[in-house]
């Protein structure tokens, strides 16, 4: 399975809800909170193009987007897939 990465902040409802997504579908993440991490503010709109909106989500170096993009992958039935692939 590809690694997933959600960069996200304590009180952000958009990052509650992918988070819950993803473990509803039994998908492993690692939580970066752009708040308490040094530096990961930066480090996440870098390999966001630019983005600054949390959360942002990766799987593997692919970059998702926020969580309208994750329900969006998930109701196309492309989310499973695309973290099972190697």
């Amino acid at each position: 399975m590809k690694p997933v990465t959600i960069y996200t902040t304590a009180w952000c409802p958009y990052c509650s809800a992918a988070k819950s997504l993803l473990r509803e579908k039994g998908i492993a993440f690692t939580e970066i909170d752009v708040e308490r991490t040094a530096g990961s503010r930066a480090a996440m709109v870098q390999r966001a193009g630019g983005r600054t909106s949390v959360p942002q989500i990766f799987v593997g170096d692919a970059h998702v987007g926020g969580c309208d993009d994750l329900y969006a992958l998930n109701g196309a039935g492309k989310l499973e897939p695309m973290v099972a692939a190697s």
